[in-house]
């Protein structure tokens, strides 16, 4: 990449263009997500991470093909770049790495390499969202800036393709989903603190030994050595404990309020699992209270694709074809070919079956069909065959 060395004072004035990092102290976004100093929750968090992990893997399952008139491409500048962007990414990490930005920071950024001079580029490179900034002028970004290593390098907007959801604070910039988590993540944070002394300090006993004696300082001592060295948690294999007259164990448990701890992380998990678009058994969480049966399952494994994935899914292929194949004028169109997902088969099976028997009756015709699947007509489509074992009513009747 292209690095450049600026002086601190000019590397100041170019900071202050982003109004994502030079205008942090006005940011409502930025203020909203300072929690507790810690901002990567792909790093800390273990649900954020499992999250963001299942719909990146699964995005990654998902070919990203080239058509020309309908017809899939196997050659060409276009499919040599969408087959191999870079010498480090495959096609499959494209999209994958592209995910992985929009869940994490609601935005991600392809960059088209440092030989890039104009026309079809010959790499795509991912960024990261957090080290971009922009120069705004007349309601629009007229430069992109990567700041990384302490230097900062300019792009144009033609060099750059910007991923972006939707933001109410910055209209130039994505915005995290994890933002309306803010107190759900933050209450896991002291939760997972709050057990981590607990376990680390030992801090509730396994149990007390009571007796109505009265005892030394140094018989206590003892008694509790001897209990350690016999029955404590070190002891290999449980034995039988003889305690003396007048001596009872009783064991502890966790307080009331420890345990309510474990209620609101399972609170939270549903959450943030909810806001991602996971239904439970995706993420191998299964409620033991839910008797869920194998179609149940399956259900829940083909709506994760229907309303979470596929939804991305088009929402990538229309940012890729208003800001490459239409910014360059191609007639060639990409598309993420979801024909071989299992999960998605049981429902294009029934589909089929609803299809013939519609066409069967009269419903639809051939061309119907393949234009609703998004496919290439036929010249004979548009002709309805009878089945010849289908009689009218009024001729049978006639014929008594």
């Amino acid at each position: 990449m292209r690095f450049f060395t600026f002086p601190t004072g000019l590397r100041k004035a170019l900071q202050q263009f982003s109004l994502i990092t030079g205008e942090r102290e006005s940011d409502p976004f930025a203020e909203a997500m300072d929690i507790s100093g810690q901002k990567d929750f792909y790093l800390t968090h273990a649900w954020v991470n499992i999250a963001i992990g299942i719909l990146m893997r699964n995005i990654g399952r998902t070919e990203f093909i080239i058509k020309r008139h309908g017809q899939r491409l196997e050659s060409g500048p276009v499919f040599s770049l969408f087959n191999e962007p870079n010498r480090n990414l495959s096609r499959f990490d494209l999209w994958k790495e592209t995910g992985a930005w929009w869940f994490l920071e609601g935005e991600a950024f392809w960059y088209f390499g440092d030989s890039y001079s104009g026309g079809i580029p010959k790499e795509i490179h991912i960024l990261n969202p957090r080290c971009m900034t922009m120069r705004i002028e007349n309601g629009i970004v007229s430069k992109w800036f990567y700041c990384t290593n302490g230097e900062v390098i300019p792009l144009l907007p033609d060099e750059v393709i910007h991923f972006r959801e939707w933001n109410p604070w910055n209209p130039w910039r994505g915005v995290t989903p994890l933002i309306s988590l803010k107190y759900e993540l933050e209450q896991d944070q002291w939760a997972n603190k709050s057990n981590h002394d607990l376990l680390k300090h030992n801090a509730i006993p396994q149990g007390i030994l009571k007796t109505d004696q009265i005892i030394r300082e140094e018989e206590a001592d003892m008694i509790e050595q001897r209990w350690e060295k016999k029955y404590g948690k070190n002891a290999k294999n449980r034995k039988i404990a003889v305690i003396g007259k007048g001596t009872e164990f009783k064991p502890l448990t966790f307080s009331p309020d420890a345990l309510k701890l474990f209620d609101l992380k399972r609170w939270n998990l549903y959450t943030i699992l909810a806001k991602y678009g996971i239904p439970p058994r995706v993420a191998n969480i299964q409620d033991p209270r839910a008797n869920l049966s194998g179609t149940d399952t399956e259900s829940q494994h083909a709506a994760f694709w229907k309303y979470t994935l596929i939804p991305v899914l088009k929402n990538f292929e229309q940012i890729t074809e208003s800001q490459f194949f239409k910014r360059f004028r191609l007639t060639d169109k990409g598309a993420f070919n979801l024909a071989d997902i299992p999960e998605l088969q049981h429902s294009e099976d029934e589909q089929s079956k609803r299809d013939i028997e519609e066409v069967t009756a009269g419903l639809k015709t051939i061309n119907d069909v393949l234009t609703e699947r998004g496919k290439n007509t036929k010249p004979w489509g548009d002709t309805w065959y009878r089945p010849q074992n289908v009689i009218p009513v009024n001729d049978k009747e006639k014929q008594t």
